[in-house]
Parts: C-alpha cells; structure tokens; sequence
C-alpha cells in the first residue's frame, strides 16, 4: 500500500509514526511546506518568556526520525491539488520551483490551521506579527527585546499566555478582545472575573468589548499604536492572536466539512472520500458533549487523531471515542483545567443546561495550609449529564479536569459523581472529595428545583 500524508506537524507527525510502526509493507511519502516538523506552539509563551531556554525542545521528532522509519520525507514541498478519481497528488519542490505528480493508495490530510487574519488597516506594518508555528516564535523574540509596550489582540490561551510572557519580561502589555471576557472559549464569568481582577492588579490594561479597527504605522513603518472602536493604544509591537481556521484550499468543495471547512470524519478517522482519511486542525472532532461535531484545534486532539489515521490505514480497527476539548492553562500561578461546554458556549450545541459554581478548601483546615478551590459543573437537564467543567486554584487542581473529562465521556450523571469512589488523605483532600461536593451541590439543586 502506498499512502500519501500531506502535512506534518502533530497529526501528521502521530500518523506516520504510527502506519510505519505497525505495518512493515506500507509506502509512506510526506509531503511538508515547511522546513520542519513537529512543533509545539503552545511553548511559544515559554519560550517568549524565557521559561523555555532552548527552542529545539520545542520540536518532538525530525524528518532524519521519520526517515529512519522508512518514510520517503519531502520537505519545503506544497501539494498543490489531488485528482479523487486518478489518486494522484500535485506537488511543487518550494525551494527549485519544479512540479511532480505522485500516486496514492490512501490519502492522509493532516493540513492543520492558520490564524485567523481579520481585514484590518495595517496589516502589513512592522511589527504587527501572528504567533503560530516555529518562525512566528523567532521573529517573536527577535523584535521583543527593545520593545517597551505591547499590545495583544485576542483573549485566548496563546494571548493570555503572550500576555503573562511579555509582562514578566517588564514590558507594558495591553490586551484587547472584542468580547466580554478573556477565554470565554472555556471559563465562565465566575472563573475569568477572577483572573482579570488579578492581571489587572499587576499592571495589565485589559481592553474588553473593543472591536480592533487597525494598526497605525510611524514615519519608519513601524507599529506605533492600535486603533479599536474605543480608542487608540500605544505600542511599539502587536500580537494578533484572534483564532484559527482550517487550511482548506487542498480540498474546498471535495469532501463533507463543517461551514467554516472543518472536515468532518467518522470514527475511524474516514473522511467522505473512502480513499482520504484525515486528522488535526484541519478537521472537525467528533464532540462528545452534544454527540456531534465542533472546531477544536488543540495538539491533543491532533495527536490522537493522527495516532487513530495510523491503525486504521489498512481496514478499522480502533474507534475514535470523541474529545470533550479538555485543557489546562497555568497564569500567573493559577491552575487552570476545564472540559466541555461552558454556560456561555452550551446553547450553540443545541444543548440546554444548568450549572452550579462551589468553592471549597483543597484540604481540611486543620492542615497546615490550604488552598481555595473554585469550581463549576454543567449539566444537561433533563437528563442529569454531565457536559463541562471547570476548575481555578492556586492548588494545581488541573488533573481534576481530566477527572470531568472522562465523566463526559462515558456519559457519567451528577449522581454518578456525586457519590463515585474516590481516596481521602488530609494532605490532598476532605473526605468528601471536592469533585465530589461539587456535584452534590448540583444534585441538591435538582433536589430543590423538583420540590418548586
């Protein structure tokens, strides 16, 4: 079997891994516009703030790896169209300019994403720069060390992180998002009022509910403020940072995706096209929250993905079981863990919802120390199910989200959780776990909406 896999960061990387570990007479030709693989961009904050003093432990495998697995390695190579019915792909050498065709059996998609690029005035102004793979970090760091005041477009994890970067790096940093709050992806109110109260504590200008109109350049070219639809903001560098879209110029119009491109795949990593599977950025995950699809692109997703396009090259043999899009953010010193649908995102799921928002104490306060914890459980009603969560503490609670994440997975209730098994031990926690009070609170709640 000859297969093709065009892309190669986490989803490719896993997919190649994987087909030529498991099978010792599958073909395997990767074909890669840039000139590396593998690169973490979630330690790009790291690295921008000097928490991560070597960018090569940024990158997890090579092309000389994946060579020595027997794969036939093209990079610098952009495939620029693929015929479904000759199984053929297109392929253009970037650096000679030469064009070839090459033939597949399988076809892996794994095209990732891009930054989401509004049309802004000044765009092309110095110093106005995205923050996405290993060439965004470098040019990160090499024009941040004379900078004095910076402005990041965008309230996500890579901008809140950005954020953290520059502002232990000593810089002035303004933070603009057109919404209401920061991370509004994962956290509700109760959890971001927390975290904002802190960043601006420490000096942040947080600009929220601020729509950016433009970058306004200085006689030299260079960024020198950020214009919004509130006001103009001084800065000698910007980070634009407002989301990411799917590469779908390889395939528009040939397979079935989601509005925004996002090809959607079965549970074995199949797309509409028998011949093409595909994984990563470039895809929809299968979302277990509402049993349905959503955009997602995290590395973890991407991985898995790519991991399940490897053992499922030949025939199906291992299920993709969905993603609740679990993550953890560290900020300032608060631990961060959330999973699935949050108040503000549950209705775009067509899901109906209540919540319930406990605080509690990580351990009992006989202890020497103790920690509050604050939390948050979303339930489907009706049925009682658990659809998200989310967790805040200067404890590192994170792992609890992982916890939640399985509980949506299989499908677990509040009473479920309310009552499920876990350990006691003073130095981690109550008698009651906390995860278990905080579904006991919801389970009272159902308790006292009943009587009503």
């Amino acid at each position: 079997m000859k297969v093709a896999v065009i892309g190669c960061t986490h989803a490719g990387t896993a997919a190649v891994k994987t087909i030529l570990s498991e099978n010792d007479d599958v073909q395997v030709s990767v074909f890669e516009r840039n000139d590396n693989i593998s690169f973490l961009s979630c330690g790009i904050a790291l690295y921008v703030g000097d928490v991560v003093k070597d960018v090569n432990g940024l990158f997890y495998s090579d092309p000389s790896e994946l060579e020595s697995l027997g794969a036939d390695v093209h990079m610098k190579h952009n495939v620029l169209s693929y015929d479904e019915k000759a199984k053929t792909i297109q392929v253009e050498n970037l650096e000679t300019g030469e064009q070839f065709e090459e033939s597949y059996d399988k076809l892996v998609l794994a095209t990732g994403s891009w930054p989401i690029i509004p049309p802004l005035d000044g765009l092309d102004t110095n110093n106005v720069l995205l923050c996405k793979n290993f060439n965004h970090a470098q040019k990160i760091i090499e024009e941040k060390t004379d900078k004095k005041r910076v402005v990041v477009v965008g309230g996500g994890y890579i901008g809140i992180e950005l954020v953290e970067a520059f502002a232990q790096d000593g810089k002035e940093v303004v933070l603009i998002d057109g919404l209401d709050r920061v991370l509004n992806k994962y956290l509700d109110q109760e959890m971001t009022d927390i975290l904002e109260d802190d960043m601006r504590d420490r000096g942040i200008d947080i600009r929220l509910n601020e729509m950016v109109k433009g970058f306004v350049p200085d006689e030299n070219g260079n960024v020198k403020a950020v214009e919004t639809s509130e006001g103009s903001y001084d800065c000698d560098m910007a980070i634009l940072c407002v989301g990411f879209k799917p590469n779908t110029e390889l395939y528009d119009g040939k397979l079935e995706t989601m509005p925004n491109g996002a090809i959607i795949v079965d549970d074995y990593m199949h797309t509409s096209d028998e011949n093409v599977l595909a994984c990563g950025d470039s895809c929809a995950v299968n979302y277990n929250p509402n049993n349905g699809h959503a955009y997602i692109p995290l590395a973890t997703n991407a991985v898995r993905m790519g991991t399940l396009v490897g053992k499922n090259i030949k025939e199906d043999t291992v299920k993709y079981r969905g993603t609740q899009s679990t993550s953890g953010l560290h900020l300032f010193g608060w631990n961060i863990g959330s999973t699935g649908v949050n108040d503000a995102s549950a209705a775009n799921f067509g899901l109906e919802t209540r919540s319930v928002y406990f605080e509690d104490n990580h351990r009992p306060e006989f202890m020497p120390t103790y920690e509050k914890l604050h939390m948050k459980l979303v339930y489907e009603v009706g049925t009682n199910r658990i659809v998200g969560g989310q967790l805040l503490s200067k404890y590192d609670i994170t792992q609890s989200a992982n916890t939640l994440s399985l509980a949506i997975q299989n499908q677990m209730t509040i009473e479920d959780l309310a009552y499920v098994d876990f350990f006691f031990q003073p130095h981690f926690d109550r008698p009651w776990n906390y995860l278990n009070l905080l579904a006991q609170q919801a389970v009272a709640q159902e308790e006292e909406l009943a009587k009503k």
